[in-house]
């Protein structure tokens, strides 16, 4: 799974044709004309995570003093972790509303789906529920003009933006198909009179179809977490919730995300072991987590050929390792997975075998 910078998304944006401000990508200030910048603008440091706003990774600048200056302390500065490598600076897009879109795959309908909001702007987790709109994609058929006329209806704007909304929608659903994406988000989507601008991209790209796109290089932003993985041969990707994540396997993994969103918990950083069973490793998976201090791990394990038991003391391991403040809830099927199960209870971890369960235990350990 690789998650585009906000630079690469809006690139496919202007791609298959969906409006973005003009802009322009800067690795640092140096040879950068101010003739050619227009005023005021908006600097974004360029990282895989969300919430840059609140934490000084967007910013407005007037002039190109005040571009300096600012771009001087983003390079200096991490945002979640991650230390920008490139910064997108952008014209200043004044608007009316701000709305939200986005065509990901629910795994539950086994199905594409098209999530509209009139609440753009926010995180679409903090949204209520009833302003949350979904609707049900075919992959084999183009988007239906009846979603469009809905979505129309939902955002209640002008009539001269109609057909720019219905381009705008079909050329996300183009985007989705011909990029192998698991997530196209605009938000917010910006309106302007009767003018539709993509303040903001998001896209996540799967990782397994990359050599069909040799044009998505590896992100400008880097993350010390993400470094020591690799390292170990272990799959991490930073997400911004407070419920880590170990799982075995990219299937179960996302399954594991998604559960935990559907019960209302938020997936933080997770670790994908893949196949392995060795107790070293998966402490070191833990340790890695243990890094990112979530309030709660969740480690999810299932597999046919994969030794429970070793899973259990690998976990055993780290824990007398790190000794963290954080609560550990465990699932573990699979070969040897009641020896595994009983090793960890004897120990005061909570193992279950039901998945559904232990998520459920994870993120009420959270809320309460």
């Amino acid at each position: 799974m690789v998650n585009l910078l906000e630079y690469q998304g809006k690139a496919l944006f202007n791609r298959y044709g969906i409006p973005i401000p003009e802009g322009l990508l800067l690795i640092n200030k140096a040879g950068i004309k101010d003739e050619i910048i227009h005023y005021p603008a908006v600097l974004k440091a360029q990282v895989p995570i969300g919430h840059r706003g609140t934490s000084g990774g967007v910013q407005t600048v007037k002039n190109g003093a005040e571009l300096a200056e600012k771009l001087n302390s983003m390079q200096k500065a991490s945002f979640g972790g991650f230390t920008p490598k490139a910064f997108l600076l952008e014209r200043l897009v004044k608007h009316d509303k701000e709305l939200y879109l986005s065509i990901t795959l629910d795994r539950s309908k086994r199905s594409p789906v098209l999530i509209a909001s009139q609440s753009g702007g926010v995180n679409i987790e903090d949204v209520p529920k009833e302003e949350i709109n979904t609707f049900t994609l075919n992959q084999l058929e183009d988007l239906p003009i009846k979603i469009k006329q809905q979505i129309f209806a939902l955002f209640d704007i002008k009539e001269v933006s109609r057909f720019g909304l219905y381009n705008l929608l079909d050329s996300m659903w183009s985007l989705y198909k011909g990029e192998d994406a698991e997530l196209v988000e605009i938000n917010p989507l910006a309106v302007s009179d009767d003018i539709l601008t993509a303040l903001d991209s998001k896209i996540i790209i799967d990782d397994d179809a990359l050599f069909r796109h040799p044009y998505i290089k590896p992100d400008l932003g880097t993350n010390p977490l993400e470094i020591k993985a690799k390292k170990e041969g272990i799959s991490f990707v930073k997400l911004d919730g407070d419920i880590g994540i170990i799982a075995n396997g990219a299937g179960l993994t996302m399954s594991t995300i998604d559960q935990i969103a559907l019960l209302g918990g938020k997936p933080g950083d997770f670790l994908d072991l893949g196949g392995t069973d060795d107790p070293e490793k998966v402490s070191k998976a833990i340790s890695l987590v243990y890094e990112s201090k979530p309030a709660v791990l969740l480690i999810n394990i299932f597999g046919g050929v994969t030794k429970a038991d070793t899973v259990a003391e690998g976990i055993l391991l780290a824990i007398k390792k790190e000794k963290p403040a954080f609560k550990v809830v465990v699932r573990l099927r699979g070969f040897n997975e009641e020896k595994g199960r009983n090793l960890l209870r004897e120990n005061g971890v909570e193992a279950f075998t039901d998945m559904t369960e232990a998520i459920h235990a994870a993120v009420t350990s959270v809320k309460s």
